[in-house]
């Protein structure tokens, strides 16, 4: 006898994108979408990638969020809809931008899974550093420029002691900024302020790896006199280090003819209620 959808098991998958070019999932990735009843998708993720991928019968549910963006789906509503959609005997699939597990609330959606009881997966991603680096020609750890990596985040004033400061402003090591692009002016006089060596550079990703990356690089002496005042489009990365020079030798992916945003603002996303299903069209 034939299993109802009621009596299935539930289960939920998290599952990341990449950093934008949508060829940057991962199989298995694309194997689950392709089997997904609900998919709960993060803004920065292609269109391409839903209309391409997904199961043409899941509900695609918009849990957007945005920095300092009011309208941005409270996380509490994501971990609610992940358990509501799983519990009803759903696989889900819940899609985040770049990978899981970096900067991202995974903590919190695995406290609920796991309190509620619900099997879970979780898929890595290439994460907006690797995929920003390489689509700029920037080897992170490149022999005799850096041997270590540091995955950073100052999108607030406390986030970073000023003991911190003095000490990465010493380091050899790449510093990669995530979620800091609105921050960028204020990274650099701290790490000017602390006596940062005058041969490291400054490489600024916009929308990294899709058809409308842009690349600024400039040495952090220079950097906020040419780009001051420019206003990065989200999401940018931050890169920190003598690697962000090699940019000029090695840039492979040229730089948008323009600047206009890849991925749709919170504003311009289906609205995000708990029952809602969002179009995507597959033409």
């Amino acid at each position: 006898m034939a299993t109802t959808q009621s009596a299935k098991k539930g289960k939920v998958i998290l599952a990341a994108a990449g950093p934008g070019d949508p060829e940057l999932i991962t199989v298995k990735a694309v194997r689950y979408l392709q089997m997904a009843d609900v998919v709960l998708t993060d803004r920065l993720v292609s269109n391409d990638i839903l209309t391409q991928y997904v199961n043409p019968n899941a509900q695609v549910i918009y849990v957007g969020k945005q920095c300092r963006i009011g309208n941005s789906t409270p996380q509490q509503t994501i971990n609610q809809l992940m358990v509501q959609y799983a519990s009803s005997g759903n696989l889900v699939v819940r899609l985040k931008g770049g990978d899981v597990s970096v900067f991202s609330n995974i903590l919190d959606e695995l406290q609920d899974l796991v309190n509620h009881h619900i099997p879970y997966e979780i898929i890595p991603g290439i994460t907006a550093a690797l995929g920003a680096a390489a689509y700029a020609g920037i080897p992170l750890t490149a022999r005799g420029y850096s041997t270590a990596v540091r995955l950073l985040t100052y999108y607030k004033s406390d986030i970073v002691s000023d003991q911190y400061w003095q000490e990465i402003a010493s380091t050899t090591d790449t510093l990669v900024f995530y979620m800091s692009a609105a921050t960028v002016e204020d990274i650099i006089s701290k790490l000017i302020r602390y006596g940062v060596a005058p041969d490291t550079h400054v490489a600024v990703i916009e929308q990294a790896s899709t058809p409308l990356q842009q690349v600024h690089v400039a040495g952090i002496y220079d950097y906020l006199e040419q780009y001051g005042t420019l206003s990065l489009m989200s999401p940018s990365l931050v890169i920190i280090g003598k690697v962000a020079a090699l940019h000029e030798q090695f840039a492979w992916f040229a730089n948008a003819p323009e600047r206009a945003p890849y991925f749709k603002s919170i504003a311009s996303l289906p609205n995000n209620t708990p029952n809602h299903q969002a179009h995507v069209s597959r033409a």
